[in-house]
């Protein structure tokens, strides 16, 4: 199938969701209280972005979520890479790297709050927590990963430390830390999201939190529409970058255009 056909269809289909909802609710056979009208979360999609009143929270939540993002990858690379490569250190932080990864970690924001405060500091370090273990595993992976007969011609061919780092160790590593970016990305979003949902003055989460408190639903789906469309967005950014940086990989072209 080609991609405008596609892209025609995929939109059709969220047209017809959209439909599909409104006929529902308007035939009060979802009843509007509890799933809102679509017509009306438009408009206050609209109105937020004609009036700028989503402007400073939109701008808060997305500097969070790029921070928590960025530094996130950053030491998930350097410690997934760091530890791929140390035998004894994995070996000596393996139960504690399992212990961590396995807590919920979103039971750290009243911990995050009370530490850092309840400005984008708290927000920030609980996405970097979501963020990094995705990562971390990943980089881990695909280090480990490396094709040994591989490993074993590069250095018969003289490749010192640095070279099987730079020509092996990290175009392996790459590819696991591409297809692990676009998870990464929705949970820079979460660690954002949920640190105002539980304590802030800004951030689309705040407002969906007062509307909940109002039991405004249709502001909470509006403050929903626009936080996964910033989410896709983002998404895309990430798939723009892999197409560009792994274009050295098989099906990369044929998946590009």
């Amino acid at each position: 199938m080609k991609r405008g056909t596609l892209v025609v269809c995929q939109v059709g289909l969220l047209i017809g969701l959209f439909v599909l909802w409104h006929v529902l609710a308007a035939t009060e056979t979802l009843p509007k209280f509890f799933f809102g009208e679509p017509l009306v979360v438009l408009a206050r999609v609209r109105d937020w972005f004609i009036s700028g009143k989503i402007y400073p929270h939109l701008g808060v939540t997305l500097i969070e979520t790029l921070l928590a993002f960025v530094i996130g990858t950053a030491l998930g690379l350097v410690f997934g890479l760091w530890l791929a490569l140390s035998d004894f250190a994995a070996k000596l932080l393996n139960p504690y790297i399992t212990a961590l990864n396995s807590m919920p970690r979103v039971i750290l924001a009243p911990i995050f709050a009370v530490w850092f405060g309840l400005d984008i500091k708290s927000k920030v370090m609980l996405g970097i927590t979501l963020v990094f273990f995705i990562v971390f595993f990943s980089v881990y992976n695909g280090v480990r990963e490396v094709s040994p007969t591989i490993l074993a011609n590069a250095r018969m061919l003289g490749a010192n430390g640095r070279q099987l780092l730079r020509h092996v160790y990290l175009p392996s590593a790459t590819a696991w830390v591409f297809s692990s970016l676009h998870a990464s990305v929705g949970m820079a979003f979460v660690g954002a999201v949920v640190g105002e949902y539980l304590g802030s003055a800004r951030g689309v989460g705040y407002l969906i939190l007062q509307a909940e408190g109002v039991f405004d639903i249709n502001t909470v789906f509006a403050g929903v529409l626009v936080l996964t469309a910033c989410a896709l967005v983002l998404d895309y950014a990430v798939t723009l970058a892999e197409r560009r940086l792994l274009r050295w990989r098989p099906g990369s072209v044929s998946s590009a255009s």
